[in-house]
């Protein structure tokens, strides 16, 4: 392309092109850069509408002109959002056909002949790029709200044109939020063709708009759509059900379930039911809102016949097992057993899922004293186990409680024989370093914190009174709050010595729960010595200097928030 036009093109000189023009009539409008790209493509991107139309009085062909990537120029003008030259190619656009059939009887062939006759005839909006995307597929892909409801404006039809990946407008408007533009489509009259399931992996618009947590486009659609297309699968046979299981969204589950709760009961390709989904992905919001909608949907079972219960398990979801186990009523649910002859509770001792097993005990409908097909309980897989692997820490303590409560509540079973607690202790390994680790770390910083504490007794901020041996600022309100505090991250810190001290003779029998008190007085330490640390700046500082003072309580106060703005709620609990 001719470096001068190139300018004019970018910087959107209608003067430097009449002036172009004009001394160089011979001049190709036509001519393209490296990429294909016409004079008209690069003011079209740039949103030069006044260059735009200039060029096309001079050559109308280069408005179904393409580049390399197969674009014309109001591809990329949709692309980019430039509204003002959309506005004048969508009205060029609408009156091609025209324009092409007069250039036909001229014997102009106008466009390149890799474009098919029967879309340029109609025109840019009409036109695919290599990807097999329209300019209304480019608004909307890319977020262009106000060019997509012009280019629909102009022909409405385009709102269901397929690109190469089976995909619509109507698809991606619906999975990037623009309801104005989902409403503009289906509030055109028009029938649908039969959805074959195998073309498109992504599902129906409902299940787009559902995937990309868009409400306000989920209720449009409902309301547009009938039953029977509510419930069209996608390619692994997922309804939009099973999308808001997976993402957990709780206001898109009870929309779906108040205009369709058949599809609560159907089941994908696995096996998987909405529920099945909730609990491999954790989504407890939606599990919740499934369960008080439909109960009974807890009963279903996949392949491999395990429940919802069963996949909690297995996929490691903490959080789903304690919403199952706090929605779900049925004790025979709790206890169902797969194809293999397993529980809940067999699956979580066999997997080594710790937490899940020890929340199962503590509930009372779980039954411990249930058999597999190979005559194995719970606290014999785990001695099963034992024999070809080495155990852990973790592990040794669950094999204690599961042992506890057969004896408790399984007198009158016959069970496998109880292996002793010696026999499989000498099984242990290195896999107890982490938890070792966790004790010397918990230790060396409740100690840490007990000096401190103390040195902090007989340094009082603020110092004594040298005649009468008591503190200076005794009778204040923050002293009174420094010595509270300092003693509660003392006293805190000394228990979490002892105790770590204690387990160190045999952590099996140091359970978890201590463990976990143990980590909780160690934050209620390091908080009480953050407030202790306020107190103390705020007595000795404050009567000279009051901002210093403010900045360190801010400081102070600020620390626990973030602590959890990082960690979360994860702060208060040791990871197993």
């Amino acid at each position: 392309m001719d470096p001068a036009l190139h300018k004019a093109a970018v910087q959107g000189s209608v003067a430097s092109l009449a002036k172009l023009l004009s001394q160089r009539p011979d001049i190709l409008l036509s001519s393209k850069t490296p990429q294909g790209n016409t004079a008209l493509h690069l003011a079209a991107e740039q949103g030069h509408a006044g260059f735009a139309e200039r060029v096309l009085a001079e050559s109308e062909k280069l408005l179904v002109m393409k580049n390399a990537d197969g674009d014309t120029p109001l591809h990329l003008a949709a692309r980019a959002g430039k509204a003002d030259a959309a506005e004048l190619l969508i009205s060029r656009a609408s009156a091609w056909a025209a324009t092409y059939s007069d250039q036909g009887q001229a014997g102009d062939k106008g466009p390149s002949p890799t474009s098919s006759p029967e879309k340029v005839a109609q025109g840019p909006l009409f036109m695919e790029n290599k990807h097999g995307n329209t300019p209304l597929h480019e608004a909307v892909l890319h977020g262009r709200n106000v060019v997509a409801l012009k280019l629909l404006a102009a022909e409405p039809s385009r709102g269901h044109a397929l690109n190469l990946q089976k995909q619509s407008p109507l698809h991606i408007a619906a999975r990037e939020g623009l309801a104005d533009v989902v409403a503009k489509i289906v509030g055109q009259p028009w029938v649908p063709e039969r959805f074959d399931s195998s073309d498109s992996v992504s599902g129906t618009a409902l299940h787009q708009a559902v995937l990309g947590g868009h409400t306000r486009v989920v209720e449009i659609l409902l309301h547009a759509t009938t039953e029977e297309q509510v419930g069209l699968p996608d390619s692994s046979e997922n309804n939009a059900l099973h999308y808001a299981a997976q993402k957990n969204n709780a206001r898109v589950v009870k929309l779906l379930l108040n205009r369709k709760v058949d599809l609560a009961y159907k089941r994908n390709l696995a096996q998987h039911s909405p529920l099945h989904t909730a609990a491999q992905y954790g989504s407890t919001e939606a599990m919740a809102e499934i369960l008080k909608r439909c109960p009974d949907v807890a009963e279903m079972v996949d392949s491999f016949g395990r429940n919802a219960l069963h996949v909690a398990i297995t996929s490691g979801k903490v959080d789903a097992l304690k919403s199952l186990l706090k929605h779900v009523g049925p004790e025979e649910i709790l206890n169902r057993v797969d194809n293999a002859g397993n529980t809940p509770l067999h699956l979580a001792a066999s997997m080594s899922r710790i937490q899940s097993a020890l929340l199962l005990l503590k509930d009372r409908r779980v039954n411990p004293c249930v058999l597999n097909r190979d005559g194995q309980t719970a606290r014999s897989l785990i001695e099963k186990r034992a024999a070809m692997e080495e155990m852990d820490t973790y592990e040794m303590y669950l094999w204690k409680e599961l042992k506890k409560h057969e004896a408790k509540r399984c007198k009158k079973e016959q069970l496998p024989p109880v292996a002793t607690y010696q026999s499989l202790r000498s099984r242990r390994t290195g896999h107890d370093e982490y938890y070792e680790l966790s004790v010397g770390t918990y230790t060396l910083v409740a100690t840490l914190i007990a000096t401190v504490s103390f040195a902090a007794t007989f340094t009082m901020p603020g110092g004594y009174d040298q005649t009468k041996g008591t503190a200076l600022h005794g009778h204040r309100g923050g002293f009174k709050i420094f010595v509270i505090s300092n003693t509660v991250a003392m006293c805190s810190s000394i228990v979490v010595v002892f105790c770590f001290i204690w387990a160190w003779r045999d952590p099996v029998k140091f359970k978890l729960d201590q463990l976990m008190w143990g980590h909780r007085l160690t934050v209620v330490a390091c908080l009480a010595m953050v407030v202790s640390l306020m107190t103390a700046v705020y007595i000795t500082v404050a009567p000279t200097a009051m901002w210093p003072a403010y900045v360190v309580i801010a400081i102070g106060a600020s620390t626990p928030a973030v602590v959890f703005l990082i960690l979360g709620k994860e702060a208060l609990y040791v990871p197993l």
